[in-house]
């Protein structure tokens, strides 16, 4: 249930990777929570790297895993590559990014190819994005038919020679 952990997804010094730069990522692939969460504060760093193709990543949450695919994942995903620089989105649901930052101001806040520092608040039906320390998203769902609980999901996107890492990786639940 977490994810592709043969060819996909693996742990060198302290950190999770997924992807390759020799050989296309054939499709999504998604490292998981085993239970689910609601209202959290979720803090890592992720960096992605890639050359060719579609290079993008993302952490899911309030998600869940679809049976076809069996590798796809449904729910929120605050994202990560370009032209999605921490904006978020709406993985294989809606399929279109629900709110997202200026995208020139954001590149003066992130480093690109290298390590950045991404925050996911999400406290009842409001979702906040922060990079660097600079928020990005403030968001209010106001559809009360999409779920506001779930999996926790790393992702490295298919079609793409690239490699996401993710480290201090660490969860607070909220009340």
């Amino acid at each position: 249930m977490g994810g592709d952990t043969l060819s996909t997804w693996r742990i060198k010094n302290e950190t999770i990777i997924g992807g390759s730069l020799e050989e296309t990522v054939p499709h999504n692939d998604f490292l998981c929570t085993k239970r689910s969460y609601t209202n959290f504060i979720l803090k890592l760093k992720i960096k992605l790297t890639g050359h060719e193709g579609f290079i993008n990543s993302g952490i899911q949450f309030r998600s869940k895993r679809l049976l076809d695919p069996p590798y796809e994942m449904t729910g929120y995903q605050a994202d990560w590559g370009n032209n999605y620089w921490a904006s978020l989105y709406d993985e294989s649901r809606r399929n279109k990014t629900l709110t997202a930052p200026d995208s020139l101001e954001v590149l003066g806040w992130i480093n690109v190819n290298d390590w950045n520092e991404y925050e996911i608040r999400a406290e009842d039906r409001r979702i906040r994005l922060y990079i660097n320390g600079h928020k990005t998203v403030d968001y209010i769902e106001k559809d009360l038919d999409i779920p506001q609980e779930g999996l926790i999901g790393l992702q490295i996107h298919g079609d793409g020679k690239a490699l996401v890492a993710f480290k201090d990786i660490f969860i607070e639940e909220l009340e």
